[in-house]
């Protein structure tokens, strides 16, 4: 059973509160290369937590580099699948959308950094890859029923990748 959208999710001081937690989540991350801050807590379908990378992109409007925390799914050929869900909200995310401006991105995962082109997966690449992501965190399910929008689901993919 799906839980019931909570009622204020849109509301101004919720995403507020999402930004700061995430900031926070940010900078603990970077002191101590994601030991804190590195993986959503586990529950008993995920004993070890979930994998949080932090992703960096360069804001569409200001131009300043903006970082979020993230879930992923490390894919088999070294590129990265994160989900752009903003909790089940009615917009994107605002990472989102500066990478539909600019696809150039920092990854970090743990101590690594890489640089990234992202881009949004394709009909057929969503379709095969968003019941692995729901399996890694079954909330997404319960987020896009929540709204509207198809939730997109964005590769992170090492340059010079065809």
């Amino acid at each position: 059973m799906t839980p019931s959208r909570p009622p204020r999710l849109d509301a101004p001081a919720t995403r507020r509160a999402v930004k700061a937690v995430s900031r926070i989540n940010a900078v603990l991350y970077r002191a101590t290369d994601g030991r804190l801050g590195g993986r959503l807590p586990a529950n008993r379908d995920r004993p070890h937590g979930v994998p949080v990378c932090l992703l960096t992109t360069r804001g569409r409007k200001t131009g300043r580099l903006r970082t979020a925390p993230l879930l992923y799914l490390g894919l088999e050929d070294g590129s990265v699948a994160v989900v752009a869900s903003q909790g089940g909200m009615d917009r994107h995310p605002m990472w989102y959308r500066n990478i539909l401006q600019e696809p150039r991105a920092v990854l970090q995962t743990g101590a690594d950094l890489s640089l990234r082109r992202a881009r949004t997966a394709g009909p057929e690449e969503r379709e095969r890859l968003w019941p692995r992501l729901v399996a890694l965190y079954p909330r997404y399910a319960d987020y896009q029923s929540w709204t509207e929008r198809e939730i997109p689901v964005v590769l992170l993919e090492e340059p010079g990748r065809a």
